[in-house]
C-alpha cells in the first residue's frame, strides 16, 4: 500500500480496523448524514466569511452566506441534493440549526480581529517514508510569529475521558507543521460550536515525537493487516452510529470479498478534503 496517512484514516484504524478497510480498501459508499452535511455547510460559511473586510464580518453576513454556500456544495457533491427530502427532515429547521451554530461561533471568537494566514490549508510531509497529510480549517500567524492551529467542530465537546482522542487530529497537524517548518505550533485550538466550548492545547517536541511514533505504529499495523488480510472489527458504543454495521461479522453481517492484493496495493489513503462529511479531515 502506498505509505500515506491522514488523521481521519489513522483514527479509523485505531477505532476499528474493519472500518478502515471498508472506507479505504473497499471504499464503500456512506450516505452523508444531515448532521455531517450541516457541519460541512457551517465550515464553508466560516471559511468564506474571511473574504469580507474585517468590519463586515458580522453574524448576519455569515448567516446570509448559508443558502449560496449550500447551493455550491450541492453542485460539487450531487449526492447531497436528495439528502434532506430522502430523510424526511424539515429543511427550515435544518437551516435554522446551521444558523444557530454560525451565530454561536461569534460568541467564541471575534473575526474582526482575526486575519488568518490560511484557511482550508492542505498540509503534507514525508516522515521517514510515510506521507502525512490533512487539511487545517484555519491557521493564524501573529505579527510576532506565534502560530495557532484552529479546527471547528459542530458537535459537542468531548468528556475528559475522550479528550485525548479529540486532540489526536490536532497533534497530527502540529506534527506535520513542525516537520514542514521546523517550528512547533504555539497553540492547538478546537472550537466546539454545539456547546460553546473551546479546547486549547500547547504542544511541545516531546508530545509530537510521541505522536510520530504512534502514527508509525498505526501504519505498521495497517501493513500487517494488508499482508494477513486480518481486518478484524473492534466493537464499541460507536458501532451504533456506524453505517457499516450491517456488514460487520461482530453484528451478524458478512463483509464483501476482500479485493485482490493488487487492488489493495493501489488503495491509498483517499485524498482528504476540508469538509465534515464521513471520513474527511
Amino acid at each position: 500500500m502506498p505509505p500515506a496517512l491522514s488523521p481521519s484514516r489513522a483514527a479509523d484504524f485505531k477505532q476499528c480496523p474493519l472500518k478502515y478497510r471498508f472506507r479505504t480498501i473497499d471504499r464503500l459508499y456512506e450516505a452523508p448524514s444531515p448532521a455531517a452535511a450541516r457541519g460541512t455547510l457551517v465550515h464553508a460559511a466560516l471559511e468564506t466569511l474571511f473574504d469580507l473586510p474585517a468590519t463586515e464580518r458580522t453574524p448576519e453576513a455569515a448567516v446570509a452566506m448559508l443558502p449560496q454556500r449550500w447551493a455550491e456544495l450541492v453542485e460539487e457533491r450531487p449526492e447531497l441534493a436528495p439528502m434532506l427530502t430522502d430523510r424526511e427532515l424539515d429543511e427550515s429547521t435544518w437551516f435554522a440549526d446551521a444558523e444557530d451554530l454560525v451565530r454561536r461561533w461569534f460568541t467564541l471568537e471575534d473575526p474582526t480581529r482575526l486575519e488568518p494566514s490560511d484557511r482550508e490549508l492542505l498540509v503534507e510531509v514525508d516522515v521517514d517514508g510515510l506521507t502525512l497529510r490533512g487539511i487545517i480549517d484555519r491557521l493564524d500567524i501573529a505579527p510576532t510569529g506565534e502560530v495557532r492551529v484552529v479546527d471547528y467542530k459542530t458537535g459537542r465537546s468531548p468528556s475528559e475521558r475522550f479528550e485525548s482522542s479529540a486532540l489526536f487530529q490536532m497533534k497530527f497537524y502540529g506534527l506535520v507543521l513542525w516537520r514542514l517548518t521546523g517550528r512547533v505550533p504555539d497553540l492547538l485550538q478546537l472550537v466546539y460550536l454545539k456547546d460553546s466550548q473551546v479546547v486549547r492545547y500547547v504542544p511541545d517536541e516531546d508530545d509530537l515525537r510521541a505522536l510520530e511514533r504512534n502514527v508509525h505504529a498505526v501504519w505498521a499495523a495497517i501493513e500487517r493487516a494488508t499482508e494477513t488480510g486480518d481486518w478484524r472489527p473492534r466493537t464499541s458504543r460507536l458501532c451504533d452510529w456506524c453505517d457499516f454495521k450491517p456488514l460487520c461479522p461482530a453484528w451478524g453481517g458478512t463483509p464483501p470479498p476482500l479485493p485482490d492484493r493488487g487492488e489493495q496495493a493501489r488503495a491509498a489513503d483517499p485524498a482528504v478534503s476540508g469538509s465534515a462529511l464521513p471520513g474527511d479531515d
